[in-house]
């Protein structure tokens, strides 16, 4: 019986350093971006959709924008500017024809995802990000972030967007 106590307290103690190790490094490949800073935020492909797009030239890929909830709130409350704590996120994929469904329909009229081409995050922090409108910027392909010198193409885009706090995206309820 000593034995069985001892051997749940020794798993027990294994399992609270695994816990505290994961908890402290976040997820094990994670990298923040360059400039701003910014790693993946947990949890973000359980946000709210705010929209899709699509994009033609030579991005060619289709996009869901998500936000956190007080991305969500400001949206709904048409609140400009977005209050610090707003998180906009954009996942892209290629999108491919999806022959099943043309099957179904007679033709070719249908798409869907393809493989991901990457995800972006605009972070809003007023005073950390006050050089680039109150926004941090993130971009990651396969998990990795961006470098450097894409990253400094962002926020001179965005710019066009500056009557809409730099956000291109517009809420679809």
């Amino acid at each position: 019986m000593k034995w069985i106590a001892f051997l749940l307290v020794a798993l027990a103690a294994v399992a609270a350093i695994v816990a505290t190790s994961a908890a402290a490094s976040g997820n094990a490949d994670e990298k923040a971006t360059p400039i701003f800073g910014i790693t993946i935020p947990p949890g973000y492909r359980d946000w709210r959709l705010i929209s899709v797009a699509h994009e033609e030239g030579s991005l060619n890929d289709i996009r869901a924008i998500l936000g956190n909830d007080v991305t969500i709130e400001a949206y709904r409350d048409e609140k400009l500017p977005f209050p610090d704590g707003t998180i906009i996120a954009r996942l892209a994929w290629s999108y491919i024809p999806s022959e099943e469904n043309n099957k179904v329909f007679g033709r070719a009229q249908s798409f869907v995802a393809g493989s991901a081409t990457n995800v972006q995050f605009m972070v809003k922090d007023s005073k950390k990000y006050a050089a680039t409108g109150g926004w941090g910027l993130a971009q990651f392909t396969d998990g990795k972030p961006a470098d450097e010198s894409l990253l400094k193409t962002c926020f001179p885009c965005h710019e066009a967007a500056k009557t809409h706090d730099f956000v291109f995206t517009h809420y679809a309820p």
